[in-house]
């Protein structure tokens, strides 16, 4: 009958709608494991599982845990984490986004560590890091750099070098940990030297200009 034939297209309909509910929720959640969202990219830009296998990606695409981003001559790229945190890279550099978990409503989950190998970034602090600063860590060949509600720039040139633009920096190696303020520049020889202060004149022209770039972001 008209009736039943009606009925059934509205439970058809309803069960469609449903299951693509359904589906996007799902393509949604598993868009909230990745870590970060590309904000920018110019020029030579990749990523991947390793340096070696990385590609060419573009702006908006979802940047995976565990996922390497490598910037060739002239690239630089923003990459904008999920708890609202910034990371900035310029030409020349190689990151790993090492362990990254975010979830809004469990803090005790919160995990986020960076391995920068080469190169140089800027690490603007979000969420993550003002409700739990001991789940951040970048590292470095020289050390380990925590924070406390941060804007920092490192360069890994051996040595590596540090600015401070925002908040505190602790760099932990084997000879210990130095702390350092908002205004300080500083550098660490190697993993078992302490890093120290330096004045910012005494930066090599090449970090300068880093630091000057990613500054100006």
């Amino acid at each position: 009958s008209p009736f039943s034939h009606n009925n059934f297209r509205e439970i058809v309909m309803t069960s469609l709608v449903r299951t693509l509910t359904f589906f996007a929720w799902m393509l949604f959640s598993l868009s909230g494991l990745a870590a970060a969202l590309v904000e920018t990219v110019t020029g030579d830009v990749r990523a991947g599982a390793t340096a070696s296998a990385a590609t060419a990606f573009s702006k908006d695409q979802r940047i995976q845990p565990g996922s390497v981003v490598v910037t060739g001559p002239g690239g630089l790229t923003i990459l904008r984490f999920d708890d609202g945190q910034a990371v900035a890279l310029t030409e020349n550099s190689e990151f790993r986004i090492a362990e990254y978990s975010f979830a809004k409503d469990q803090p005790q989950k919160d995990r986020s560590v960076f391995g920068l190998l080469k190169g140089a970034m800027r690490s603007v602090s979000g969420l993550l890091a003002s409700r739990n600063a001991q789940a951040y860590a970048t590292r470095i060949p020289q050390g380990t750099i925590g924070i406390r509600g941060t804007d920092f720039m490192v360069a890994v040139v051996n040595p590596a070098y540090m600015s401070v633009l925002n908040g505190t920096i602790a760099v932990t190696n084997t000879a210990g940990t130095a702390t350092f303020a908002a205004g300080a520049t500083a550098t660490v020889a190697s993993a078992t030297t302490l890093a120290t202060a330096i004045a910012a004149s005494a930066l090599p022209a090449s970090v300068a200009a880093s630091f000057s770039q990613l500054g100006s972001l």
